[in-house]
């Protein structure tokens, strides 16, 4: 039998056998061509161009896509997933259902059945002249309600820890993908090349749950990781040990003799002249970093507005001494600041995870958070600084309205969830978006946490569109395919 024989061909083959129909997609396939070409003369169709980055001085300054609100950022990520129920989402429906069953509710949620529905564990008040219900919990906090700009219908993609971390820090719940830190300085560079252009500053309790995913380059040149460093532990290995000052200064003085030479020798060798640029920055952070380090040099009366010089609570002084840490950062003309508060899962113990009895915890987590986040906020604006600075303050989801069964905290919930911004071109004293009567769920003005990071970006003066990297064949960003700006929350 003829293989050719149009009974046995399918119906496209067939299609293909056609005369007119030939000639006819030959004529619509020449048009496409032609188009492809004009478009690709104008450069229609070119990827956005990638920043121009010098291997040898990965950090230096880069212009924005348009002109800036915001020079540097300092994001406050309180780990754990706090509840925007007993901070910032006041729901007066929640005290009058307290201890009823929420009709037609989940029976089971993430860690098991679920419970009644319970009031807010916290005093809510109106603050300021915006008139905000900001809780009790915090109260040194809810003094700037003025300054902030919330954002009350946020949304997440996992309801889990890890993901949840990942899909907030780089828009994606895998790992291995880019911080918001590192295509931050990826695009623009640093003001300061002593220093590195992105630090994070671990709680004093210990690394969040995804760790160094939070502050990781993923696929982007390594140069834009964070560097972490905190007022317990500064940046290691800064000085060799046994060998004294005169001894280092002449080592590295050969270093870079020998270094000019062999790059003379190989022109043009970026892998190389990275790597030399990296070994130069250490050299130069061993003079910066242990004078900016010292807090001995801030005055009495910072320390105790932070509350660094609190003696009862540790934890506190050491978390208000990192927010110090992270103000000098951000004087020294570092570009981003990432600051943990709360650490790894431990029942709530250890980060804002409260499922068991949330309000014990929280009192204790409250009591290091407050008062020095707070401080730092008022003392960049003291200094002038947060007219540059956008201050961030974000948690990967918020809580349900109700108890879990048997418990007094509550579960996870990625629906609906408060994260706020104050500082440079933000709209001061704005609430946008709403979630429903009890808490539950975003229901007016939804914005994915795409939305949020693309909101930061434009701050910065990036075009999360264009701020782009090809990975795998694939033009990655932060913000995936998604992401709008939230213009309603900007000055």
């Amino acid at each position: 039998m003829n293989p050719l024989d149009p009974e046995r061909l399918s119906l496209p083959g067939r299609v293909l056998l056609d005369r007119r129909q030939f000639l006819s997609n030959s004529a619509t396939a020449l048009g496409s061509i032609a188009l492809t070409n004009l478009l690709g003369v104008d450069r229609l169709l070119a990827a956005h161009p990638a920043p121009a980055i010098d291997p040898a001085r990965p950090y230096s300054p880069r212009p924005t896509h348009f002109p800036a609100r915001a020079k540097n950022v300092v994001v406050i990520f309180c780990a754990g997933a706090v509840s925007q129920l007993e901070t910032w989402d006041y729901k007066p429906e929640l005290i009058k259902w307290d201890d009823k069953p929420l009709p037609g509710g989940p029976a089971v949620t993430f860690q098991g059945p679920a419970g009644n529905l319970a009031r807010p564990q916290y005093t809510f008040r109106p603050r300021g002249k915006s008139g905000k219900w900001v809780s009790d919990l915090i109260p040194h906090l809810a003094e700037l309600t003025d300054d902030i700009a919330f954002v009350q219908s946020l949304t997440s993609k996992s309801n889990t820890h890890g993901p949840a971390e990942n899909f907030l820090s780089t828009g994606f719940n895998l790992d291995g993908f880019p911080s918001l830190g590192s295509w931050a300085t990826y695009a623009l560079g640093s003001e300061n090349q002593n220093l590195p252009a992105y630090v994070a500053i671990p709680d004093p309790r210990g690394v969040p749950q995804n760790g160094a995913n939070n502050w990781g380059p993923g696929f982007l040149p390594a140069a834009f990781q964070g560097t972490t460093m905190s007022s317990l532990a500064p940046i290691r290995h800064l000085s060799a040990a046994g060998v004294s000052p005169e001894a280092d200064a002449a080592a590295k003085a050969l270093l870079q003799r020998l270094n000019a030479r062999h790059m003379e020798l190989n022109p043009g060798n970026a892998k190389l002249a990275a790597r030399i640029a990296s070994y130069e920055l250490a050299a130069r952070m061993q003079l910066s970093v242990p004078e900016l380090s010292d807090l001995s040099t801030e005055p009495e009366h910072v320390l105790k507005a932070y509350g660094a010089d609190d003696t009862q609570n540790t934890d506190k002084a050491a978390f208000a001494k990192n927010c110090i840490l992270a103000r000098r950062l951000i004087e020294k003309g570092v570009r981003f600041v990432q600051l943990f508060n709360g650490a790894y899962a431990s029942g709530g113990k250890l980060n804002w995870d409260g499922h068991n009895a949330l309000k014990a915890q929280y009192d204790v987590h409250a009591s290091v958070l407050d008062q020095p986040a707070a401080a730092l906020i008022r003392d960049l604006k003291q200094r002038g600084l947060l007219e540059e600075t956008l201050v961030v303050w974000c948690t990967e989801f918020g809580r349900m309205p109700f108890f879990q069964k048997g418990a007094k905290g509550r579960d996870h919930n990625p629906d609906g969830f408060t994260c706020w911004l104050t500082g440079a071109g933000v709209r001061a004293g704005a609430s946008h978006g709403e979630t429903d009567e009890l808490g539950r769920k975003a229901v007016k003005d939804v914005h994915p946490l795409y939305d949020f990071n693309a909101t930061i970006l434009h701050l910065l003066g990036l075009d999360h569109e264009k701020l782009t990297f090809e990975h795998n064949g694939v033009q990655r960003r932060l913000t995936s395919v998604e992401g709008n700006v939230i213009h309603e929350v900007l000055s």
